[in-house]
């Protein structure tokens, strides 16, 4: 008998343990990091963070010390953004008045995230008659132009800077509240979701282990955004007297009391204004650059 040669298997190259694979959240932070203007609008803000923490140690003088013989004094080494009519130094009172205003972004916007994405994934989830009640909230609270509920708001429970904040959250939380609705509506008839009701999940598990990580990515991009639309809301309560009241050192509060010398000392009111638009504008590139790097649609383009 003839003896066959046993056949040996086709070489097969060993596998590429080089190749790592990345998590979508790492692939969008690269995607954002690859974006200038988003790049750049963190540049900003990093910096107006900074002066923010800073503020006590940037300056040697106090946000509420008068000195009437230094008054409408223009820009100069002493006083790096001038005086305004009272002595005080604009560039204390401009790095003072970052902190009030990032932390009202903070906490306006961060509460409206909460009460809008808890409503929101209700709405979306259940349905029915809890969807309509809550989607005919979210209707009349929109129906009104934003500044104009906020200054009803503010009216009733009276002028001060955290009324301001109530109501800067309470306009918010429709926004944050349809946004989740219809990114739960789209994602409650998808496999894995069918899968965790078919083994007897209970409805929070699901709407917090399942439905929620997957709704991160518009909710990430509308707060990004609505920390800059709350920035100028607060600005606008204050410039109007239903926010921070004299001498609290808000951007909005401290374009009002200087509007009556923007001929002669132009230095108070161009650097709060410019203050408000720099950091707006840079949540804005940011909230740019994060759609951008987290809508799979946008990447394809």
């Amino acid at each position: 008998m003839e003896s066959r040669p046993i056949a040996t298997p086709p070489h097969r190259p060993p596998p590429n343990t080089d190749l790592k694979v990345r998590s979508p959240w790492r692939e969008s932070l690269s995607s954002l990091l690859q974006n200038r203007l988003a790049v750049i609008g963190g540049i900003i803000l990093f910096i107006f963070i900074v002066m923010a923490i800073l503020a006590p140690y940037l300056t040697p003088y106090t946000i509420d010390k008068t000195d009437p013989s230094i008054r409408l004094l223009p820009p100069s080494g002493d006083h790096w953004m001038g005086t305004d009519d009272l002595g005080r130094d604009v560039f204390t009172r401009v790095a003072h008045g970052a902190r009030i205003s990032l932390l009202i972004g903070l906490f306006a916007i961060s509460g409206a995230l909460l009460v809008g994405t808890t409503l929101g994934l209700i709405a979306g989830f259940y349905g029915r008659w809890i969807d309509m009640i809550i989607s005919r909230v979210f209707d009349v609270l929109l129906a009104f132009p934003s500044i104009l509920l906020a200054i009803a708001i503010v009216a009733i429970l009276g002028p001060s800077l955290e009324n301001a904040l109530i109501a800067i959250a309470i306009i918010n939380v429709p926004i944050f509240g349809r946004i989740v609705r219809s990114k739960v509506i789209s994602l409650r008839s998808e496999e894995f979701v069918l899968a965790a009701k078919a083994q007897g999940m209970k409805n929070g598990r699901i709407l917090f282990h399942h439905i929620l990580p997957n709704s991160l990515a518009p909710i990430i991009v509308q707060g990004t955004l609505g920390f800059g639309i709350a920035i100028i809301e607060a600005a606008a309560l204050g410039f109007l007297g239903m926010g921070a009241t004299s001498p609290t050192p808000e951007w909005g509060r401290m374009l009002a009391d200087s509007r009556g010398f923007i001929q002669n000392a132009y230095w108070t009111v161009l650097f709060p204004g410019l203050s408000i638009m720099l950091v707006v504008l840079g949540f804005n590139m940011v909230g740019d650059g994060l759609r951008d790097a987290l809508d799979p649609k946008m990447k394809n383009k």
